[in-house]
């Protein structure tokens, strides 16, 4: 499985890197060319407006890429920020960041990125925005639990002891500690934020036309499914691909850095 995962994110690195280098056109429509299936000449057949679906797919896998990385690196940022300030002051700053949380925690994810997409309006800005909005509570609350325990560590306390500020205790003393399980928490919130951000596609509120969205593809391909159901296929299956190698490797990198391990530690 770790091989697979490997093989899979590399394939579909080189697939956008050649996609670089090459003049795909994926906005290039052929009225001659409506829902053909796949040949030598369109490898994965063509959209409802003869745009090559190849093309398409390789573009949207780039434009998902960098939503997935931002907001990841965003909410992780963010959530670390005020799980390390909950869990190392306690308190009433915990109470008050801990009661913000739960406010975002009693609403299903998904339906809060919809409706700040659905307040915000559509567009590329607006969907980083709302998946930011409501991907940082788990990173929140995972700091904050785990600063709370690390709170209490010898180390931590020698250092309070010999006057040293709570963000020089924090930065140097706390989150390094964190820095493993944040990192595989990072890895399982990737695939849940492409799949977010397909989703809100496909629902109108994220990447719009003509710029290529494996949700809006889907979206589209739907309707064709009887006539044409290479559309949906192919971006269904190039989707999942990449999700269950991001999950596997999840999987291989927790295993990796042996969290269990460190958390017993």
């Amino acid at each position: 499985m770790k091989t697979f995962s490997l093989l899979t994110l590399v394939f579909w690195l080189v697939a956008v890197l050649l996609g670089h280098l090459t003049d795909l056109r994926p906005n290039q429509i052929d009225l001659n060319a409506i829902l053909q299936w796949p040949s030598m000449q369109h490898w994965l057949g063509t959209d409802d407006l003869g745009r090559d679906i190849l093309a398409r797919v390789l573009h949207g896998i780039e434009v998902s890429f960098m939503v997935t990385v931002i907001v990841t690196a965003l909410t992780m940022v963010t959530g670390l920020t005020i799980g390390l300030l909950a869990g190392y002051h306690g308190g009433k700053v915990d109470q008050l960041l801990m009661q913000l949380t739960n406010i975002f925690l009693a609403f299903p994810g998904i339906l809060l990125a919809i409706a700040f997409a659905a307040v915000l309006g559509a567009g590329l800005n607006n969907l980083i925005l709302a998946l930011c909005l409501t991907g940082w509570v788990t990173y929140a609350r995972l700091s904050r639990g785990q600063a709370m325990a690390l709170r209490q560590r010898l180390h931590v306390l020698v250092a309070e002891s010999l006057g040293a500020g709570a963000w020089r205790i924090m930065l140097r003393h706390i989150l390094p500690l964190l820095l493993s399980i944040l990192m595989v928490e990072a890895a399982y919130s990737m695939a849940s934020v492409m799949i977010a951000e397909a989703s809100l596609s496909f629902l109108g509120l994220g990447i719009q036309a003509p710029e290529a969205s494996w949700g809006a593809m889907l979206r589209d391909g739907v309707r064709f499914m009887l006539v044409a159901p290479h559309y949906v296929l192919a971006v269904g299956l190039c989707m999942m691909s990449l999700i269950l190698a991001i999950n596997l490797g999840g999987d291989a990198l927790r295993d990796q850095l042996d969290v269990r391990q460190g958390e017993q530690a």
